[in-house]
């Protein structure tokens, strides 16, 4: 398993084309836009070797018996479920921000458990490919991302429907070495400082949709891949100083990326979907539950970073002890709890994958994400009432340490008891940092947005089964054969 330093040292040994802010950049270690996502992944792999916390952040694979990082590991039963769930939380904790290493770990479970079906039909080879690529994964240390997010284009239209093809990525050429792709991939966490990309389908597909059934890893300096750095609210704090970031250390959001794939080649050994349009849907849905559980932990540990800054707050402003606020710390804590007995739910009930592998819930795991693109808002919500108008109109760092302005900054933005003003205006840029626009719709649309969360909610509610439930305790006779169901 490799350090965090291991880490950054992997890093600069990639050679990637890296666009942001319309320039070029060579070396993302070096770079302040990209310092924050950088150290974040590394505490993924510095606490692994932290004997504090490495029953968390490691497990045994069941491929090598080999101790691995759990962010490559296969899960095997609802222990390791749930272990993911505490570590999610734990990394939420200590960061208060995305550490981006959860959508590869989904997107490893999703293709291994979905390729052993695919074979299973079709007497395909991807099992065996998906097997070697999780072993190579976790003997490597690999931080992996998952590319699922096409730009869609005009989404009335399926993709093989689309006026350019492009705008789903596809198979543009068979040979018998492999294949080449083309296409985008859209708001890729994690991008610029991740070893792999691992691509598979966005949505379900069709017979004519056969070219965009596509799923593969490949290197994230494999030639033909371009990434361009997504803007950020307030990321120019990053050029200038460490006490507006709110959070500098680790940031607020995971360093999302679009990611164009120019004619990429991909040799068939990485290849695990290749025009089996029907397992497109089941691929996608092993991900996107695994994913959508994940929800409840990663942010309740950020909502506890949000609710102890709140708190420390309303004592600095003096209402600490006060029963309106201390109701609405109760609130939050309550949002906080709910996201995070949501998966663990969906965890403690999920079951045995053909392949071998452990699955969540799904419907719960639908719930979570949810929940989760509710309650982020009332806990900011709730935030923001606490602690005050200064969260939006708090002088800069610079008006802080100006030689002649700075003393009535440190005069009228005291708190109470002589808490120092700059003590508020940490917390204050916290709470703004946590606040952000990024922060609040990747609540709402990471993982999908919450219509993609309510249609299989549905078609896993079993209404049926709940409608004759009704039946029984109300002493009503289920209809007869043929008898339309709306009739008695």
């Amino acid at each position: 398993m490799m350090t965090g330093e291991e880490y950054r040292q992997s890093l600069r040994r990639l050679r990637r084309t890296i666009y942001a802010l319309g320039e070029r950049v060579e070396d993302v270690t070096g770079h302040p836009l990209f310092q924050d996502h950088i150290n974040t992944a590394a505490l993924t792999y510095d606490l692994a070797h932290d004997p504090q916390h490495q029953a968390l952040l490691t497990a045994t694979s069941h491929l090598t018996g080999k101790r691995i990082n759990r962010f490559t590991h296969i899960q095997q039963d609802t222990e390791d479920l749930m272990k993911k769930v505490q570590m999610l939380r734990l990394l939420g904790q200590l960061t208060g921000s995305c550490f981006q290493r959860c959508a590869g770990l989904d997107a490893l479970n999703a293709v291994y458990n979905a390729t052993y079906q695919v074979d299973q039909k079709y007497g395909t080879d991807y099992h065996r490919r998906a097997r070697d690529y999780v072993a190579r994964a976790q003997d490597a240390d690999l931080m992996c991302e998952a590319g699922m997010t096409d730009p869609k284009g005009d989404r009335s239209l399926r993709p093989s429907q689309q006026a350019d093809p492009d705008l789903y990525l596809h198979v543009v050429e068979r040979r018998k070495d492999g294949i080449v792709v083309r296409g985008a991939k859209l708001h890729q966490t994690g991008a610029v400082n991740s070893h792999e990309i691992i691509v598979m389908p966005t949505t379900a597909l069709r017979e004519d949709d056969k070219d965009y059934a596509v799923a593969f890893a490949v290197p994230s300096d494999t030639p033909g891949l371009v990434f361009i750095f997504g803007r950020q609210t307030n990321d120019q704090r990053k050029l200038e100083g460490e006490l507006d970031q709110g959070n500098a250390r680790y940031g607020y959001t995971g360093g999302e990326a679009m990611v164009v794939f120019n004619d990429v080649f991909v040799p068939w050994e990485r290849v695990f979907l290749c025009g089996e349009h029907d397992f497109a849907l089941v691929m996608l849905e092993y991900f996107s539950c695994y994913h959508r559980s994940n929800y409840g932990a990663c942010k309740a540990g950020v909502a506890d970073v949000l609710i102890g800054a709140t708190a420390l707050l309303a004592e600095y402003n003096g209402v600490g002890a006060n029963p309106i606020v201390r109701d609405k710390l109760v609130e939050m804590v309550h949002l906080a709890e709910t996201l995070y007995a949501c998966a663990n739910g969906a965890s403690a009930t999920g079951r045995a994958t053909p392949a071998g592998g452990w699955w969540v819930n799904p419907i719960m795991a639908n719930v979570t994400k949810l929940n989760t693109a509710r309650f982020t808002y009332d806990l900011l919500r709730l935030a923001h009432d606490v602690s005050g108008g200064l969260v939006a109109t708090v002088p800069s760092e610079r008006d802080l340490r100006h030689p002649e302005i700075g003393k009535y900054l440190e005069k009228y933005l005291k708190g109470a008891g002589g808490v120092p003003a700059e003590h508020r205006i940490r917390l204050f840029r916290l709470v703004e940092a946590m606040s952000s626009c990024p922060v609040m719709l990747e609540a709402v649309h990471g993982a999908g947005s919450p219509a993609t969360q309510r249609i299989p909610m549905l078609r896993q509610a079993e209404l049926d089964k709940k409608v004759a439930m009704a039946r029984e305790l109300a002493g009503i006779p289920a209809p007869a054969p043929g008898e339309a169901k709306a009739r008695g």
